[in-house]
C-alpha cells in the first residue's frame, strides 16, 4: 500500500481544480477531493480524474479546517497505511517532486510534523494584489511556526494534535501547528518549490474581501484561543486596532469632543465659529498626522520585505497595501464581535468568483 495519500479541497475552483488534480492524480497515491458545494461541477471534473470524492453537508457549518479533517478520514479509511499526507488547496499545482522530496525530509527527521516549501503565484504579474500574495507566500526557510494550507502531514503527530479544529473559518493552520508544537512536535519549511497558486485577484475589492476574512479569522483564534501576550495573531490584532479604532477615537475627539467643550465656557455669537474652525483644524491634524504615521510605516515594511519582494515597487505597495489592510482586519473583527455576541456561527467569507480563472497579461 502507498505510504503517502493527498487531500485536495475546494469550492469551485473549476479549471484550477482540473490543473491541481492534473499534478497528482495516476501517480499511485490515493487521492480525496472534498468538495463544499460547488455548483460549476467541480465534483464531476473530480470523479472524472480519477478522486476519491467527500460531498461535505452542507447542513453543518463549513469549514476549510472541516473539509481537510473528513478528507482526512476518508483517507485513512481507503488507505490505512499512509502515514504522511499532503494538503493542497483546490486552486494550486503540485510542482513535481515536491511529494518526494517532502516524504524525504519527514523520514530523516522523526521530530517533524509538517513539511511545507515555496508556494508561487501562477500570474504574480497579471495584478498587484497576485504580486503581494506572492510575496506573501515567500516566509523564511527553517523552522516555523506554522505553515500554510498546502504542507505534507505526518499522520501521527496529524492524529495526536487531533487534526484541525472544525470551528475555525480561517487560521486554522497557525492553531493546529500551535498544538503539533506544544506536544514537541516541529514545523518546517523547507526550500524547494511546493505549488503554484492561482489567486485570481485582480480587483481591489477581492483583495479587500480576503483582507476582512483575514481579520475575521484572526479575531476568533486570538479570542478563543489566547494564551498571553504571545498567543496566535493577539500581535496582528492589536496593532490593526491601533491603526483603525484607535484613529476613530482620535479623529470623534478632536472633530467632535473638543468642539463641543466650547459650550462649557458659555454661549456666545462666536461659539459657534469656535466650533466649526476647532472642527475643521481638528480634522486636517488628525488627517495630517495619520498620514504621515502611515507612510512612516509603509516605508519600514516595504524595507521588511524588500529581499523577499522582486522590486523595490513591488515591496512599496506591500507597505501601503499593509497598511489600508489594518481597516479592512479591523472590519473582519467587528463582523466577528457582532456574530459572537448574536451567538451566530462564524461565518465564511469567500474573495473568489466561481469558475474564474486569472488570465496572463498580454505582452
Amino acid at each position: 500500500m502507498p505510504q503517502i495519500g493527498i487531500i485536495a479541497i475546494g469550492r469551485n475552483e473549476g479549471e484550477r481544480l482540473r490543473k491541481c488534480l492534473t499534478s497528482i492524480v495516476g501517480r499511485g497515491w490515493p487521492v480525496i477531493y472534498v468538495d463544499s458545494a460547488s455548483t460549476d461541477g467541480s465534483p464531476a471534473i473530480a470523479r472524472e480524474m480519477g478522486a476519491e470524492v467527500v460531498d461535505l453537508d452542507m447542513s453543518i457549518p463549513f469549514s476549510a479546517a472541516r473539509a481537510r479533517n473528513e478528507g482526512m478520514a476518508k483517507l485513512l479509511a481507503v488507505a490505512p497505511d499512509v502515514t504522511c499526507v499532503q494538503m493542497v488547496d483546490g486552486d494550486c499545482e503540485v510542482v513535481a517532486g515536491w511529494i518526494e522530496r517532502a516524504k524525504a525530509e519527514l523520514d530523516a527527521n522523526p521530530k517533524i510534523a509538517v513539511v511545507c516549501g515555496r508556494r508561487r503565484e501562477r500570474f504574480p504579474e497579471a495584478s498587484i494584489y497576485n504580486r503581494i500574495a506572492d510575496v506573501e507566500w515567500n516566509s523564511p526557510i527553517g523552522e516555523a511556526r506554522s505553515c500554510g494550507g498546502d504542507a505534507m502531514f505526518r499522520v501521527s503527530a496529524f492524529q495526536e494534535a487531533g487534526g484541525y479544529d472544525n470551528s475555525v473559518v480561517a487560521g486554522e493552520e497557525p492553531e493546529l501547528c500551535q498544538r503539533l508544537r506544544e506536544k514537541g512536535w516541529k514545523v518546517f519549511r523547507i526550500d524547494a518549490e511546493m505549488t503554484i497558486h492561482d489567486s485570481a485577484m485582480t480587483r481591489f475589492a477581492q483583495w479587500w474581501k480576503r483582507s476582512v476574512r483575514s481579520g475575521y479569522g484572526a479575531m476568533d483564534v486570538a479570542t478563543r484561543f489566547r494564551k498571553g501576550k504571545d498567543g496566535l495573531f493577539v500581535k496582528q490584532v492589536k496593532s490593526a486596532n491601533a491603526w483603525s479604532a484607535n484613529f476613530m477615537m482620535a479623529f470623534l475627539v478632536l472633530t467632535v469632543g473638543l468642539p463641543l467643550s466650547e459650550i462649557l465656557s458659555g454661549w456666545t455669537a462666536e461659539t459657534p465659529k469656535k466650533m466649526l474652525l476647532r472642527s475643521v483644524f481638528g480634522a486636517v491634524g488628525v488627517l495630517v498626522v495619520y498620514g504621515l504615521l502611515a507612510g512612516v510605516q509603509s516605508i519600514r515594511i516595504a524595507r521588511g520585505v524588500r529581499r523577499r519582494a522582486p522590486d523595490m515597487k513591488t515591496a512599496f505597495a506591500y507597505g501601503v497595501l499593509t497598511m489600508i489592510g489594518k481597516w479592512a482586519n479591523w472590519k473582519g473583527h467587528m463582523q466577528y464581535l457582532r456574530d459572537r455576541k448574536s451567538g451566530k456561527l462564524t461565518r465564511m467569507i469567500d474573495y473568489k468568483s466561481a469558475g474564474t480563472v486569472a488570465q496572463a497579461p498580454r505582452p
